[in-house]
Formats: structure tokens, sequence, C-alpha cells
């Protein structure tokens, strides 16, 4: 595994991207694959263990670093971008709470993680779930029907949620191993967007597991949820959406200079006005969203007493305005951006899942909206 410093952290971002992210892309949307090439390239330059500690094999970077990743890589591949955005969010749980072997695995690349915490019964109430917990002789048994878990069949294992084995509380955690016994994934996926993150329901019948598996103290995975996941959650989700929109203001200005009106003496789409009111559209919406990104790290790695705030804020503005710059792109590239070479298309397909991935822009609004007025979220 090649060593990465956060000084050359760009350089070897551009060059995976440049050499095989990007051109990968492509093929990933048509046939719906999992992005396997991208995800071994990170792997060897050690990018799967961004956020691991320096102590277990990791990178030890913190979620500004996570956050250049994943808008680096959305640029090119969204899929790619969503499967880091869900393995990081992982990763920052079993930091936390797993044994030194999996978070050994999980710095070195050879564990990829995900979450399993969204249910068909409790939909974008994540924090929520109905499947169970049960003791059994020495171990557990689980049961549940997860709706939508992202590299669901590439996953080695799962941070997944129960209600609790026997104390008080909302939730528990665990690590489920992808391929334990009971487990079955409802696949394929075949949506509109985000076509190669593998993301599909996972039901549990019965699946057994050790009471060793379990992350954290009994009846406290919501306070996991809320304190651990949810800040990195929401920044690189948000960070996929900003990339997605940075890749759309570049393709769409060059687009613009290169088509030219043969009738109008060769006058170029990016002479007209409109055109380029719709890209400085785009570009300040773009720079909008950046910047509140950039300011929630910068609140959550400062202790600001506005964190929270800002990581509500963060992907509700990234993912709404994400879909606002992609239409303007589809519009401003007009017929031909309904082709595969100019490239808005796919981004504009995959930029609509941010705001659907819960918690959805709308219950987002809804938990800022109580913080504005001093209401409780929960």
């Amino acid at each position: 595994m090649t060593s990465v410093t956060s000084t050359t952290l760009g350089e070897t971002l551009e060059r995976l991207c440049h050499d095989t992210i990007a051109p990968a892309a492509p093929e990933v949307d048509r046939t719906g694959a999992f992005p396997d090439r991208a995800l071994e390239a990170l792997r060897g330059a050690g990018l799967l263990g961004a956020v691991s500690s320096r102590e277990v094999g990791g990178l030890g970077l913190g979620p500004r670093e996570a956050s250049f990743i994943v808008r680096r890589v959305a640029r090119d591949c969204g899929s790619t971008s969503m499967v880091l955005c869900m393995h990081y969010s992982g990763v920052s749980v079993l930091e936390a709470h797993a044994d030194q072997e999996t978070r050994r695995a999980a710095a070195s690349g050879r564990h990829l993680s995900t979450l399993a915490f969204s249910e068909a019964g409790s939909r974008s109430h994540f924090w929520a779930p109905l499947g169970t917990a049960a003791r059994n002789g020495s171990g557990v048994v689980l049961n549940a029907r997860k709706s939508w878990v992202t590299s669901a069949s590439k996953a080695t294992a799962y941070v997944w949620s129960s209600k609790p084995l026997a104390a008080e509380g909302v939730s528990t955690l665990w690590l489920v191993p992808s391929k334990s016994p009971g487990l079955s994934v409802r696949g394929p996926f075949d949506g509109l967007g985000l076509r190669g993150n593998d993301s599909s329901p996972v039901g549990a019948e019965n699946v057994k597991l050790p009471e060793s598996a379990r992350l954290g103290e009994d009846g406290r995975g919501f306070d996991i949820m809320m304190g651990t996941v949810l800040p990195i959650f929401q920044v690189l989700n948000a960070s996929f959406s900003v990339g997605a929109m940075e890749s759309a203001v570049e393709r769409t200005a060059e687009h613009a200079a290169g088509q030219r009106y043969g009738h109008l003496d060769d006058a170029a789409l990016a002479d007209l006005p409109a055109i380029r009111a719709n890209i400085a559209r785009m570009r300040i919406k773009t720079d909008a969203a950046a910047t509140l990104l950039e300011d929630t790290v910068a609140a959550i790695t400062s202790g600001r007493a506005d964190a929270m705030l800002r990581v509500l804020e963060c992907k509700a503005m990234a993912g709404e305005t994400a879909n606002e710059v992609l239409d303007l792109a589809m519009r401003t590239c007009g017929g031909q951006a309904f082709r595969k070479e100019v490239g808005v298309e796919r981004l504009f397909r995959d930029a609509r899942a941010a705001g659907v991935m819960s918690p959805t822009t709308d219950l987002l609004y809804d938990f800022i909206g109580k913080a504005v007025c001093g209401l409780p979220l929960f």
C-alpha cells in the first residue's frame, strides 16, 4: 500500500481520477457495475484508510480531508463517491467501537464498510429501527428488513441498527458480516442514478452473531448515530453534491465555449448573454453550497456552538442546490445534454439521490426549523 500524506493528497487524487476513476465511470453507469477498479485504485493508494487512525495503519485524516476526497471523486464518478461516503461513515463507528483487528482491516482497505440503518417500516426515520435483536444462548439473533444499503453485496460488513437487546433506549448497533447466514440482498440495483453503488434492500432472518459483535453499549445506538455518524455522513453527502455541481459547471462551460453557430459568423454558445447568465447562476449556487460545506467542517473541527445546525444545513442546501445546478446544466446544453458525450445527464441523474437519502431534505428542513425555533429535534 502506497503511503499518502495530506501534502500529496491532491496530487494522488488527481492521478487516480484521471487514470482510473474517470475512464471507468461511463461504463459503471451504463452497466450498473460496482466500481471495482476505482475502489482497488483507492485501496492501493491507502485512501480507503483515510479516516482510520494511524495507530492501526490508517492515514488519520479528519473530516476536511475526507470531504476533499469524496468531493473530488464525485466530479468524475458519483457511484464511487457515494461508496466512499458510506465507507467513511461506517469506519467512523468502527474507529470508536470495533476491535483492533477490524480497525486494521478497514485501515488497510481489506474491509469495506457501509451503514444499514434505514428500514422499510420506519423509512427516512433512520434512527428508529424496527428490526430486533434477541439473546440466543451465548449469542444474539437479528431479524430486520433494511430498505437500502449501499455496497450491499460488496461490503465486508454492515454497521447495523436494531432495537435494543435488553436496555432502555431507541437502538443498538452491531457489526454484521455481509456473508452471515440468514442475510439476503434483494438486488441487483437498477435505478435512475448512482447506478454502480450497489444499493439494495437487505433482509435478516434469524442471523446469529456473538454478543461481542455489538458496537457500543446496548441501547446507545441513537447516541452514536447522532454524535458520530450524522456529522460525517452529512458532510460527505454534501461533498458528493458539491463535487457533482463543480463538474457540471466545468462541463457546461466547456460545451458552451466549444459549440458554434455556423449561420452566425461562427459564434459560440458562450457568446450569448443568456447562456453566460445560466453558467454564472450555476457557479454562484455551487460556490454558495461549497462555502457552507467548508464552514460546516470548520464548525465541527473547532467545536463551535452552531456546529450541529451547520451539519443539518449543509446536506439540505447542497442536495437541493445540486438539483437546481444540474437543471440549469441540462437547459444550457440543450438537446445535446441528453447525449452521454456531454456528461451532464449522468450528473443530473446522480445528483437526485442526495435529497432522498435519509435524512431527506424535507426532514432536514423540519429539523432546522425546530432548531431555529428552539424546539427539541426529537
